[in-house]
Order: structure tokens, then C-alpha cells, then sequence
């Protein structure tokens, strides 16, 4: 009898292989079977495991000190780590406070939002607007900020009441419109919403660049967010960038709000900052932000006992050299029109791939009962988890993003392979896709869940 387990795992009861190593876009378990790394783990895992000159890195670092208290020293790594941020960021993001996860970095973000307009001497504008088929994280404060039914409906009476706008999410329009004769309903609902709550009420307007796990990986139309920030900039609005999913070269840019030429007032930062080889968020503040705080009360209401650890820092300071020595997100630029095109084929060929969407290394395929209509599976079929379980079966890890079509259905899974992928590396990772997609074509068809049956 196997010893029992006192680990608390995502599903309880459930069986999980036990990783042994990692080694580049593979993860390998105590079996022996290898997986290829098809989502970064969750996203997070860019530059691929196992990198010898971050392992140094970690070592050194621990050799001299892992952690100090903020409120008592600084240290060295932190602050180079946060002039290389400043360098790279766009706008005048010049000011960073260090966290522990891109949830941390959203609330914090919330609250130097919120702080700003009171040392303003504006202390009514506390509101914050988020959308809707939006995750920014798990804790109360960022759970509050997203609009993911399904994992606000636990929490529901707890939460506040932030989203209330419809996402940019052209592939299923939550006003039955097609882009652009549309007019971009979803970028003037904003509007819509300020004026309502009143904009003397409204602090800032949260979002993420790419929808992602809520959504997989959606991509709002090219003038999307230059009617965002012309409309935050009328009323006075703060505009807070959730790039923890996309920083750090995975869309092919440093950070994907570049795509758009529009600089926030405020990003959160995550997942890419270290690669996944230690725990570290950032909340990056525009320096008139900052400036007025430091004229007024000079302290940030935030902050925890791990932040701007030397450890921490450390290693993502080591991450950001390799990147910036190796440039990977050069990679996710160049491959990105491959990937389209390998992703464009499968669904071609498979009825069940409703849309492909995406940017660099970061992409989407959504799933649908018929291509025609785009009618979802409904959420009780399990369409995202069955897809992920085949894909697992063969060795491919994918990401699940299951509920967006306001958590009743909406099946999609993304695919965000570590950064440093070869394009070689990159067609086996498509070979092994197809093939599990057309065994879950098959499946669905034969459940009788499939209402366009055409299938290659």
C-alpha cells in the first residue's frame, strides 16, 4: 500500500506522476517519462528548466544572504533588479515594489491606485472597473478584480463588484457584432460604465493586454486600446496593465502593451519575471504616481514579509540577463507566423477547433460543438479537461482556460511553450497536438457531442 500523501493537490483524491527534472522545453518524472513543456508549466516557465547559469546564480545569492526585511535594509540585487525593470519598461514606469506572485502584484497595484487619488486630495475615487472573462489571481483583492464566473462564484459574497464591462472577445462578441462594423462596442461600454458610476467615483480601469486564462488567449482587434486610454485620459482614469501572463517577451515584446504603443499608469508583473525558478511578483508605478506619494505621505500601504528578498531577486536578476543575452522573445517573434500556420491547419482539418488566436508564443485554440454557429460545448461536458488529460496521455502539457462565456461554457486551451523553443522542437510539439485533437474529435463525435461531423 503506497504511503498515503499529506500534500493538498489541485483535485483532491486525484493521482498526480511525481516530477524527477527538468531540462530545457522537457520535464521528465520518477517513471521516467518525459513531457514536452507545452505551456511553461503555467506560462511561467520561459526560458525552460533547468538552466545552469540561474542554478549558479541561486547558489551565489544563498551563499550570501537570502533574506533581509525591507523595512530594515535594501540590498543589492533588489535594486539592480529594479533599474534593469526601469530600463526595460515602457513609459515612465520607473518605480518598482516587489511581491510574490502576480496576485500580490495586482493588489498592490489596486491599492497604489487608490492611495494615489487620495494623497491627491480626490479620496472619493476609489472605484476601480475591471471586465469581464478576466482572471488576475486568486486572492480576495485580485479575485475581486477578475471576472471569471467560476472561480468568483465560491467567494461571491466576499468579493466586490469590479467587473463590469464586456472583454474584447471578437470570436464569441458579447453583442452579437462583427469587428469592425461594430464599432467597438466593447471598448465604448467603458465609457458607458464611468459615466454611470460617475468619473469623479472612478480610480482606474484593470485589464489584461491578452485575455488569459479566462479566455485563451484573446487578442482584442488593433484599436482597442487606444479607445481604452483616450477614454481613461478624458475621465481621469489610471490605467493598470495585468502583464503577468504576458511580460517578459512572451507575445515577442517585452511586455505586450507594446503592441499597442499605450503605455499604463501601472503594471503588475509575474510568471516570466523569474521563469518559474523562485516566487516574485512586481508592481511597476508610473513616477508621477510615485512623485505624489513622496510628497505626501511617502509610505506605500502594501507590502509583505518576503518582498524584495535578495534570493528572489537574485535569480531574477540572473533570468532577465539570460534573456537579455539570449533574446527568446526574439524566438517568439520569429516563430510566431509558424505557429499560426501549424495551429490554422489542425483546424482546418478538425471542426471541433472553433478559433485560433494569439501573439509570439502565446496562443489559443477554442473549442466548439459547431464551427458554424461557434455554439459552446456546455460546461458540464469537461471538454477543456478531457483535451488537456489527451494531451498529458501523449506526453504535451497544455493549459486549461474553461469557462469564459460567463462561466456557463467556453472551452479552450493555450499553448505557450517555453521561449527558448526551436522550431524543430516546435513541430513535434504540433504533431503531438494534432494527434490529440483528433482522438478527442472522435471522442466528442462518438458522445454525441459534436454537431458538425465532418471530421479528417
Amino acid at each position: 500500500m503506497a504511503n498515503k500523501s499529506h500534500l493538498i493537490k489541485p483535485l483532491l483524491g486525484a493521482t498526480y506522476p511525481e516530477v524527477a527534472y527538468g531540462k530545457g522545453i522537457y520535464l521528465y518524472d520518477s517513471d521516467g517519462n518525459r513531457y514536452l513543456d507545452g505551456a511553461s508549466g503555467a506560462v511561467t516557465a520561459n526560458i525552460g528548466h533547468g538552466v545552469t547559469e540561474i542554478i549558479q546564480a541561486m547558489k551565489e545569492q544563498a551563499e550570501k544572504i537570502s533574506f533581509v526585511y525591507r523595512s530594515q535594509f535594501t540590498n543589492r540585487p533588489a535594486e539592480e533588479l529594479a533599474e534593469k525593470l526601469a530600463q526595460i519598461a515602457p513609459g515612465d514606469l520607473d518605480y518598482v515594489f516587489f511581491v510574490n506572485s502576480g496576485s500580490e502584484a495586482m493588489e498592490t497595484a489596486l491599492k497604489i491606485a487608490i492611495q494615489y487619488w487620495q494623497e491627491i486630495g480626490k479620496p472619493q475615487k476609489n472605484r476601480v472597473i475591471s471586465r469581464w472573462t478576466s482572471y488576475h489571481g486568486i486572492t480576495l483583492g485580485a479575485l475581486s478584480m477578475s471576472g471569471h464566473v467560476l472561480r468568483r462564484n465560491r467567494f461571491s459574497s466576499l468579493l466586490a463588484d469590479y467587473p463590469a464591462v464586456s472583454p474584447p472577445y471578437c470570436y464569441q462578441c458579447p453583442f452579437y457584432e462583427t469587428y469592425p462594423s461594430c464599432g467597438m462596442k466593447c471598448a465604448n461600454e467603458l465609457e458607458t460604465a464611468i459615466q454611470r458610476i460617475g468619473p469623479e467615483n472612478v480610480a482606474a480601469f484593470i485589464f489584461e493586454p491578452i485575455i488569459g486564462a479566462a479566455g485563451g488567449a484573446i487578442v482584442p482587434p488593433e484599436p482597442y486600446y487606444a479607445k481604452i486610454k483616450e477614454i481613461c485620459d478624458r475621465y481621469d482614469v489610471l490605467l493598470i496593465a495585468d502583464e503577468v501572463m504576458t511580460g517578459f517577451g512572451r507575445t515577442g515584446k517585452n511586455f505586450a502593451m507594446e503592441h499597442w504603443n499605450v503605455e499604463p499608469d501601472i503594471m503588475a508583473l509575474g510568471k516570466g519575471l523569474s521563469g518559474g525558478y523562485t516566487p516574485i511578483g512586481a508592481t511597476m508605478v508610473s513616477a508621477r504616481i510615485i512623485d505624489t506619494i513622496e510628497r505626501g505621505s511617502k509610505v506605500i500601504m502594501s507590502g509583505h514579509t518576503l518582498s524584495g528578498n535578495p534570493q528572489s531577486a537574485a535569480v531574477a536578476l540572473a533570468v532577465l540577463d539570460y534573456m537579455n543575452l539570449h533574446q527568446p522573445g526574439e524566438n517568439a517573434a520569429n516563430l510566431e507566423s509558424f505557429v499560426e500556420h501549424e495551429l490554422r491547419t489542425i483546424a482546418s482539418h478538425y471542426p471541433v477547433v472553433g478559433d485560433i488566436r494569439g501573439k509570439g508564443l502565446l496562443w489559443g485554440l477554442e473549442l466548439v460543438t459547431n464551427p458554424e454557429t461557434k455554439e459552446s460545448f456546455p460546461i458540464h461536458t469537461f471538454v477543456t479537461e478531457r483535451t488537456v488529460k489527451k494531451c498529458f496521455e501523449k506526453g504535451l502539457i497544455v493549459y486549461p482556460a474553461v469557462g469564459g462565456i460567463n462561466g456557463t461554457s467556453g472551452d479552450a486551451i493555450i499553448i505557450a511553450p517555453p521561449l527558448t523553443i526551436s522550431k524543430e522542437e516546435m513541430k513535434m510539439l504540433m504533431k503531438i497536438l494534432e494527434e490529440a485533437i483528433a482522438e478527442i474529435s472522435h471522442d466528442l463525435d462518438h458522445d454525441g457531442l459534436l454537431h458538425h461531423r465532418s471530421i479528417s
